[in-house]
C-alpha cells in the first residue's frame, strides 16, 4: 500500500520545501552509494494484490471488514475498497526456496479465503476483475480508508486540472471520463522483489527490462475491463491512463507519464532515482521530521526520496531500504498481473528470477545489442496481444513470442536457476508450466476471451456471461491446475 501520510492536501510552501528536501536526499544518497556496504543475501520476495467479490462475484467494497477478519499484518489495504494486498516475507531462492514460496502462498491464501468467507466475501487472483461495471466509478465508497489514498487522488486530479480520460482500444473500444482515479483500483498485480548489490543493480534492471515483454505475454490475465474485451493485458494501459497527471497538451509536448517503462539502459541505480527527481513533480509532498536521520547502522533514512520513488510507477522499480541493521537495494518487478493460480504465480516468478540471473551474468549483455525503444515496443506489443504477439530479439530478428519462449528463453531460464542453486526437480516443475503455457498459447487472458466467446455463442448476454466466467475462473483457481490446462468447453 505504500507509506501512510499525514495530509490529504498540501500547501505551496510544503511543496517548495519538499523539493528542496528531495534534492538534499538525492545528494546524500549519491554519497552513501559510493561508500556503503549493503546486504548481500540475494533474497527474493513477493507482494500479491487480490480482488474481493460478493458471492455473486460482483466487487465487494469491504476490505476493512475482510482485513479485520483475517487479522494478519501480512495483509493490508490497497487503494480500492474491493482490493487487499498480501506481503510475503523474503526467502532464499536456492534449494527448495521456490517450493517453500508456493506452499506458503497457498497456506496463507487458503486461510485468508476461509476468514473472508465468514463475512460473505470471496478472494480472487486476476489482473482485472471481469465483473467490474461502470456504476463502480460513481460509488463514493470505492476508495479505501487512509489519507494516502485520498491525497493521491486529490494530487492527480489537481495536476491534471480535469477529469481522468480513459481511452482503451483493443478488440473492442472503451472511452469515458472518470471523476477520480478509481479505474486504477481495477489493476491488481504480483510484484516480485530481488535483492541486489549496487554493482549488480544496473545489469539486473537492464535484464528485467528486456524480459518484460515475454513476461507479460506469458502471464497476461487482464483482457476485460468494464464489460469490454480490450488488450490481453489491459492493466498496462489502464494503469498508465488512470493515474496520468498530464493533460493532453503536456502529453503532446512529450512530458513523461508517471507509469513509465523508461527511455534508456542504465549504468547505476542512481540513474533511476535521479530521473525520478528530475522529471516528476511530487504527488505526496509529505515533509518528515527525520529527513537528515540515519539508522543505528548509519544508513540514511531519506524519507522524502523514498516516498517520491513510490509515486513514480516504473514497471521495474528501484528500491532503497535503510533497514534496521543492514541497508539493502531491491529490484521490484511490477510487470505481472495477479493469478490465475498459485502454481502459475510461482512459475512466473521462477521464469523471472532465472532469466534475470542468466542475462545479467552473460559475457556479452543482451542490452548492448538491442535498442531500448525495441524493448519498449516489444513490451507494448505483448501487452496488447499476449502469446499471439511477435517481438524483435537480438540475434534472431522478428519471432513469435511463444516460439521465442519455447526455443530460447526456457532453456536460458533453466541455466539461470541452476546458477542460483535451485533444485533441479523444481526447475523442471515450474519451467514445464511456462513451456506448456507457451506451447498451448493459453494464459489467463486467452482463456477468459475464449470462455466468454463460448458463453456468448450459446446465447448468454454479456453481463450474465461475465458473471459466469468469473465463477468458473474462481472454481479453476481453487483447483490449482495451471491455466494452460483449464478447459474452454
Amino acid at each position: 500500500m505504500g507509506a501512510e501520510v499525514n495530509n490529504k492536501t498540501y500547501s505551496r510552501e510544503q511543496r517548495t520545501r519538499y523539493r528542496q528536501r528531495l534534492l538534499e536526499n538525492l545528494d546524500r544518497f549519491a554519497g552513501y552509494l559510493s561508500t556503503a556496504s549493503f546486504a548481500d543475501t540475494a533474497s527474493i520476495g513477493l507482494e500479491l494484490e487480490l480482488n474481493l467479490t460478493n458471492q455473486d462475484f460482483s466487487p465487494a467494497l469491504r476490505n476493512a471488514a475482510v482485513l479485520e477478519q483475517i487479522a494478519d499484518p501480512a495483509f493490508q489495504t490497497e487503494i480500492g475498497a474491493f482490493n487487499i494486498e498480501m506481503n510475503h516475507p523474503a526467502l532464499a531462492v536456492g534449494g527448495s526456496g521456490l517450493r517453500e514460496l508456493e506452499d506458503s502462498l497457498r497456506m496463507q491464501l487458503n486461510r485468508a479465503d476461509a476468514r473472508a468467507a465468514e463475512v460473505k466475501t470471496e478472494i480472487l487472483m486476476t489482473g482485472i476483475l471481469p465483473t467490474l461495471r461502470p456504476n463502480l466509478l460513481e460509488n463514493k465508497e470505492w476508495l479505501s480508508a487512509g489519507k494516502r489514498y485520498a491525497a493521491l487522488n486529490t494530487s492527480v486530479l489537481q495536476a491534471r486540472g480535469e477529469d481522468v480520460h480513459i481511452d482503451l482500444r483493443g478488440e473492442e473500444s472503451l472511452a469515458f471520463y472518470a471523476k477520480n482515479i478509481a479505474p486504477e483500483a481495477a489493476c491488481t498485480s504480483v510484484q516480485l522483489h530481488l535483492e541486489v548489490s549496487p554493482e549488480d543493480f544496473a545489469p539486473a534492471w537492464n535484464a528485467a527490462q528486456i524480459i518484460a515483454a515475454p513476461q507479460i505475454a506469458l502471464a497476461a490475465n487482464s483482457p476485460i475491463f468494464m464489460e469490454h474485451i480490450l488488450w490481453h493485458e489491459t492493466r498496462v494501459e489502464l494503469f498508465k491512463q488512470a493515474i496520468d497527471t498530464r493533460p493532453p497538451e503536456m502529453r503532446n509536448q512529450g512530458v513523461r507519464p508517471r507509469v513509465w517503462f523508461g527511455e534508456r539502459w542504465i549504468t547505476s541505480i542512481f540513474d533511476l532515482f535521479e530521473e525520478n527527481v528530475r522529471y516528476f513533480p511530487a504527488l505526496l509532498p509529505e515533509l518528515s521530521r527525520s529527513s537528515g536521520g540515519s539508522t543505528p547502522a548509519g544508513a540514511p533514512l531519506l524519507p522524502e526520496l523514498r516516498l517520491h520513488n513510490g509515486t513514480v510507477y516504473r514497471w521495474n522499480r528501484p528500491i532503497y531500504d535503510p533497514g534496521e541493521h543492514t541497508p539493502n537495494l531491491r529490484l521490484e518487478n511490477r510487470v505481472l498481473p495477479a493469478g490465475p493460480t498459485v502454481l502459475d504465480v510461482v512459475a512466473n516468478a521462477a521464469f523471472f528470477y532465472g532469466m534475470v540471473q542468466h542475462l545479467r551474468t552473460a559475457e556479452r549483455p543482451l542490452w548492448t545489442r538491442l535498442a531500448f525503444k525495441s524493448a519498449a515496443d516489444n513490451f507494448l506489443s505483448c501487452a496488447r496481444n499476449g502469446l499471439e504477439a511477435t517481438v524483435y530479439w537480438p540475434g534472431i530478428g522478428e519471432i513469435p513470442v511463444a516460439e521465442l519462449v519455447i526455443r530460447h528463453l526456457v532453456p536460458q531460464a533453466a541455466l539461470g536457476l541452476r546458477e542460483l542453486g535451485v533444485d533441479q526437480e523444481l526447475i523442471e516443475r515450474y519451467l514445464d508450466v511456462i513451456r506448456e503455457r507457451a506451447r498451448t498459447e493459453q494464459n489467463g487472458a486467452s482463456w477468459q476471451i475464449s470462455y466468454l466467446r463460448r458463453l456468448e455463442s450459446e446465447g448468454m448476454e454479456r453481463r450474465a456471461a461475465l458473471a459466469e466466467l468469473t465463477r468458473k475462473y474462481w472454481e479453476n483457481m481453487h483447483s490449482n491446475a495451471p491455466v494452460h490446462e483449464w478447459p474452454v468447453d
